[in-house]
């Protein structure tokens, strides 16, 4: 699809403000949403982005409009579609920078909706099923034209896997995320468990047809947190091109649902940049909240997510996030990466309705395990995570999660905290080479505490309190830190000190007191037992 084929869709009523003949004969990859004034990190090249201009006002001057559309241009974007609705008409100084930039500008009138906007591009750029060519397809044209007309009319997913295998005799039938989530079924297919699926696919590799069960993957280009898979947990009489096709459908149905989604992140990268604030105004993070999709109200909790440091780790982290958050029944949420790297959700603890797959950040989906208290929200996480690594054997995810914050203007501390636990959680899964979920509540020991902090202040920390002890190319230095140690594991018992050394009582104490002389600690004070035996775990 290009972008000139959107001015001749008579439902949109879209007008040309400006763009030149190979301006608009630009083709469309997919769609943003955004009202952001630098949108630039979150767009593909090729998509049209539709603004409501929300961030301009008649006060502004020309350079933020042009701030705005070098974005787009930098970006690679195909086009800008910007809405009527805010200010009557789109500004001039935004046709004005749209021509200087070389990106096309199109107006949308009030009547036409951004939605309206999205489906028709990933409707069109599915295409109709039914027109290609029958010798090109081994489902019947009937079903094609079925599915077809299913898919643009925002059929839910039980509906089009039912009627996608109602011709072979409508066979149990699954549509399964990567982590056993069950994105629909037929009604002859019984209630899956998460964990059960998940073990059904990763006994399927290479997910291959086979005498007693066909699992096939939906999407081969997604990544493994975002890959769905047909299932038939029984043998079928259908040819695997068959099967192959109905796969398609599917995967075009997650195409759509992943663009609406990644319009969805850009106001929850707003939520997440004004939690990250330390004072923002008390009316912002309630208006965001709401644009989210998530109530004005508390309590909510927050997750941080890192898969690393690597190119496309955010935003794996943020697929891998939104994955996992699904498995919450009746819970609304809010995915997007972080400014400083990984990703992060806020996660509302009152009900929502639950249902399928929805465009909206947190649709919850059905058949997942229930989650009540924040404290349940938490447990049933932590459960699910081994499924979450065990997607992708290169990469170990690490997360930590906040206790409940009680309204908006709680958030800034939750994702402090939650940041913090995360930071313990990278530290204790780099230390044994395993996948790690830390919660707020589980840092309960002064070394589960201590690993939160960032590696160089320890280090710092360490040095200082352990003054010339911390040189440990010292071979005598070495040997007071381990009397030391033994000394304070021990709870300052000479007897037992000496006994596990080895040595003589007088041994010990003269050991000690050359610790205490170097260090300017005295061993007798709890106080200053607490500050040596910190010190020695950030070593």
């Amino acid at each position: 699809m290009h972008v000139e084929d959107l001015l001749r869709l008579e439902p949109l009523d879209l007008t040309l403000l400006w763009g030149s003949p190979p301006l608009l004969a630009r083709e469309i990859s997919g769609v943003t949403a955004t009202d952001l004034e630098d949108p630039g990190r979150f767009l593909q090249r090729g998509e049209i982005v539709l603004s409501g201009l929300v961030w301009w006002s008649a006060a502004d001057e020309g350079a933020k409009a042009d701030r705005f559309v070098a974005a787009l241009r930098d970006a690679g974007a195909a086009a800008l579609l910007a809405g009527e609705e805010t200010h009557g008409t789109v500004p001039e100084v935004l046709v004005d920078a749209c021509r200087r930039h070389g990106i096309a500008l199109l107006s949308v009138p009030v009547h036409t909706s951004f939605r309206a906007i999205t489906d028709t591009v990933y409707l069109r750029q599915w295409g109709d099923l039914s027109r290609r060519p029958a010798d090109h397809y081994a489902l019947p044209e009937n079903v094609r034209g079925e599915l077809s007309r299913l898919l643009a009319d925002g059929a839910d997913p039980d509906t089009l896997l039912t009627r996608a295998v109602a011709h072979l005799g409508a066979p149990p039938c699954y549509v399964l995320s990567a982590t056993g989530r069950t994105v629909a079924r037929t009604p002859a297919a019984p209630p899956l468990p998460a964990r059960q699926a998940a073990r059904r696919l990763k006994a399927a590799a290479p997910f291959a047809a086979a005498p007693a069960s066909t699992t096939l993957r939906v999407d081969p280009d997604a990544s493994p947190y975002g890959q769905w898979y047909l299932h038939l947990p029984g043998p079928v009489d259908a040819p695997p091109r068959m099967l192959h096709e109905i796969a398609e459908v599917f995967a075009q149905y997650r195409q759509g649902l992943l663009r609406r989604r990644a319009a969805a992140r850009v106001p929850a990268a707003e939520l997440l940049d004004l939690a990250a604030a330390p004072r923002p105004g008390p009316a912002l993070l309630p208006a965001a909240l709401r644009a989210c999709g998530l109530p004005d109200h508390g309590p909510y909790t927050v997750i941080a997510v890192s898969m690393g440091a690597e190119e496309g780790a955010a935003e794996a982290g943020a697929e891998a996030l939104d994955e996992l958050l699904r498995h919450l029944p009746g819970r609304r949420f809010a995915t997007a990466r972080l400014a400083t790297g990984g990703a992060a959700a806020v996660i509302a603890t009152d009900s929502g309705a639950p249902g399928a797959e929805t465009p909206v950040p947190g649709a919850p989906c059905a058949g997942a395990p229930a989650a009540g208290a924040p404290g349940a929200v938490v447990a049933t996480l932590k459960g699910l995570w081994p499924t979450l690594d065990a997607c992708d054997d290169a990469t170990l995810p690490y997360a930590g999660i906040s206790t409940p914050a009680a309204g908006p203007q709680e958030l800034n501390g939750a994702l402090e905290q939650a940041r913090y636990a995360l930071t313990a959680a990278v530290r204790a899964g780099s230390a044994d080479g395993t996948a790690q979920l830390t919660a707020v509540e589980d840092l309960t020991t002064l070394d589960a505490l201590l690993a939160g902090i960032p590696a160089d202040v320890r280090t710092a920390f360490g040095v200082h309190a352990l003054g010339p002890l911390a040189d440990g190319t010292n071979p005598s230095h070495r040997m007071l830190l381990e009397t030391l140690d033994t000394f304070l594991a021990h709870n300052g018992s000479w007897a037992r000190t000496a006994e596990a050394l080895h040595l003589h009582v007088n041994t010990v104490h003269y050991r000690i007191g050359r610790v205490e002389l170097l260090t300017g600690r005295d061993l007798a004070r709890l106080d200053h037992k607490l500050d040596l035996k910190a010190a020695l775990l950030c070593r």
